[in-house]
């Protein structure tokens, strides 16, 4: 056999033996051998959310509380607290027609009113003023709107009553209104029977 045949020989069956090595890795060869197992990392679906800063409460206190004004409040205050921050209720305030165990509400007025005068429930069961066309006006609850109504007494005047409430705890008598810049003599008398201090 010459050089050249026994070198195509030796070709030949390197050839065979990588085409039978071929052939056993395509027909699964390592099939019977066992996978590791596949590791599996759980995540969280959503991600926590940052905290938000809560806001304090900033609400108006008037009527019969010792120191009417506005007072900030911390987050989820009640009606009651408020209050107390005004100083608490005046001797002849009507807590029991206040909801004192109502949330607080930013921007809203706590009215406080005085005993016998007739307020109505607002939003956050605050007392509101309130009046009907038989009874009198509560000068401790009535709010700028509601004065306005009354004869003689415009925007100006309604807001100028309200301050001299706030500055001065409230009104004792109905006279205390001549004490309001802007009401007169005249202006006074025709208030009488209208309003209750």
């Amino acid at each position: 056999m010459s050089w050249f045949t026994r070198t195509r020989a030796a070709y030949l069956v390197v050839a065979a033996v990588l085409a039978l090595v071929g052939l056993r890795a395509a027909s699964g060869g390592d099939a019977g051998r066992a996978m590791p197992p596949v590791q599996t990392v759980a995540y969280d679906a959503a991600p926590a959310a940052p905290a938000i800063a809560e806001t304090p409460v900033v609400v108006h206190v008037v009527g019969r509380v010792r120191h009417p004004g506005v007072y900030r409040l911390a987050p989820g205050g009640r009606v009651g607290d408020a209050v107390r921050r005004a100083g608490g209720a005046r001797r002849d305030a009507d807590l029991a027609a206040v909801n004192l165990a109502a949330p607080l509400v930013d921007g809203s007025q706590v009215l406080v009113p005085a005993r016998g005068a007739t307020p109505a429930t607002g939003p956050g069961g605050a007392g509101q003023a309130g009046s009907s066309p038989t009874q009198p006006l509560s000068l401790a609850t009535a709010t700028a709107p509601q004065l306005e109504e009354l004869d003689g007494i415009g925007p100006t005047l309604a807001a100028r009553i309200v301050e001299w409430r706030d500055t001065h705890g409230g009104f004792r008598t109905v006279d205390d209104l001549g004490e309001v810049p802007g009401i007169g003599d005249a202006r006074l008398a025709a208030l009488q029977g209208k309003v209750v201090p």
